[in-house]
This record gives C-alpha cells, structure tokens and sequence, in this order.
C-alpha cells in the first residue's frame, strides 16, 4: 500500500522530519514489542499490581498522556531518568541494516531530524544498528521536547523554534494518525506510516487512528520507496 507521491506538494520541502519507532524501521521487525514489555514490568514493580492490571493501566495512561511516561510523571512523580533509562534496555540487534533506506534518506536534498517520544540514546542506537544515523542533522527527543510528548502542540513548537523549521518547506513522517495533526495544521506535509500489507487488527484500530486520517496526505508501507520516488520526482 503505496501513495504515490505528488511532485508538488514535495518539490518545496528543505526539511524532512521522522518519527522513529515503526517509521524508521517496520512494523514488523517488533522491536517496539520489547519496550512495550518492559513499559509494562515498570508500571507493575512500581505500583505492585498484577501483570494485566498494570498492562491495561499503561496503555490508559498512554491514551489519555500522550505516552505512558508522561502519565506515571504526572500521576506518580516518577523519575523519567529511570524510566527511560529501563524501557530502551533491549537488544536492538533485532533490526537488521538498511542500506536501501539509508541511501533513499542521504539523497533527500536539505536537513533530516529525528523527532521522538523516545529518548536520543534509544535513537541513536536503534539509527545506528539501521546504518543510517549519520544522515540525521539532528534528533529532538522527549527530554528536548521537556518532556513533554507528541502530540502536544508546545512540543512541535519547540521543535521548529530550535531548528528554524517553516512547516510548509517540511515534510513529517510518522506512524500515528493523531500526531500528524499539527504538522498538518502548521503547513506540512504529512505521510502516514503504516504496517507491511497493512490490515488493522483488534490491537492496532487505536493506533491507527481514523479519525486523524484528514491529516495525512499520503500513506505508505513502504518508506524506502516512497523516498526513493520523491528523490526521482526531485531529480
């Protein structure tokens, strides 16, 4: 499932945004998976509930906070040191290189950010076992963003503040619905992510986000290629 790309709506863009968990790697290698676990381990040590109970709690704090660290912080005045540091303790050697990605990425012409409810260390890694974390200018993380996650409009303030982003010379890729919203509202142009031969599950509907697809301009399942036509249409 691939939108073509239209050579209009990209010929102006200088500054190329991602998200990187499910966008920069795919949906299926499911190394987001072993974050999801520990997110869950953390919630239920540190609030002594049962395994389901503190996996229904992540994912409510998740829906209502924007990330389920912004919820513990708020409800339980968590470290967020501590917290990160725990989730991104996994063995990214699931991802394999991605050479093609890597060039279709290098050859956009202008400046590429990583943008993530992540912390760097995570995005570096996890760029760097992908091979293509030296065509990033830069990343702004959640401790960048304050703390404060996608898809608070502050954040994506802060963002285009610091790195002089006009939202419509940049482009955002990511693999939520909702977080594209703002993008969308402050003139960017927005492509959705979505899983390989996409077909929502019962656990994916809410990732998705339906309601949020006015704001996305184009969809695909296939990153790499969907750069390496815009790099074309771009000549």
């Amino acid at each position: 499932m691939t939108d073509t790309p239209d050579a209009s709506r990209f010929a102006h863009v200088t500054d190329w945004v991602f998200d990187l968990d499910n966008t920069l790697y795919p949906h299926h290698s499911n190394l987001f998976s072993q974050i999801d676990v520990k997110m869950t381990a953390y919630v239920s040590t540190l609030l002594q509930l049962p395994h389901d109970e503190a996996r229904k709690l992540q994912k409510e704090l998740y829906l209502e906070y924007g990330t389920t660290l912004n919820g513990l912080m708020e409800r339980h005045e968590i470290d967020p040191d501590d917290f990160l540091q725990k989730v991104h303790d996994i063995d990214y050697s699931w991802l394999s290189p991605d050479p093609v990605l890597g060039n279709a990425i290098r050859t956009l012409p202008g400046r590429k950010f990583i943008f993530t409810n992540g912390d760097r260390g995570h995005a570096e890694r996890t760029a760097r076992q992908l091979g293509i974390l030296d065509h990033f200018d830069d990343i702004f993380d959640i401790v960048a963003a304050g703390l404060t996650p996608k898809p608070a409009q502050a954040t994506y303030d802060r963002f285009m503040s610091l790195n002089k982003v006009v939202g419509k010379n940049a482009a955002m890729f990511e693999d939520l619905a909702r977080n594209l919203s703002v993008p969308k509202a402050l003139g960017m142009t927005t492509v959705l992510i979505v899983p390989n031969n996409f077909e929502p599950t019962f656990s994916e509907i809410w990732e998705r986000d339906q309601k949020y697809d006015d704001d996305v301009d184009f969809v695909t399942d296939d990153l790499a290629s969907f750069l390496d036509q815009i790099n074309a249409l771009r000549g």
